[in-house]
């Protein structure tokens, strides 16, 4: 069983973001999930995740954008964008 964290927001105090990931993960494995995944956009260098303990498993393309015929969605500025996926399991 996996879970996503999709977005996180700090006050910019030290080592904020690195802890709120730690703090995900083990609230998830207490929850018995085994992997917690996450993304980064390109141009951002993951230091927080590599500090929680994840590490980057994919790189994806740009998608052209979020919107589809069954879910319409307006642009938001994030199309076009590379992203990174990172990872943490259980089994490591």
């Amino acid at each position: 069983m996996s879970v996503e964290v999709t977005r996180t927001c700090t006050t910019g105090a030290r080592n904020a973001n690195s802890k709120l990931y730690g703090v995900s993960w083990r609230v998830a494995r207490t929850l018995g999930f085994r992997r917690l995944i996450t993304y980064t956009q390109d141009g951002e260098s993951g230091a927080s995740l590599r500090a929680a303990g994840f590490r980057p498993v994919a790189d994806l393309r740009p998608r052209p954008g979020w919107s589809t015929v069954s879910r319409p969605r307006e642009s938001r500025g994030v199309d076009g964008i590379r992203r990174t996926r990172w990872e943490i399991r259980a089994d490591r």
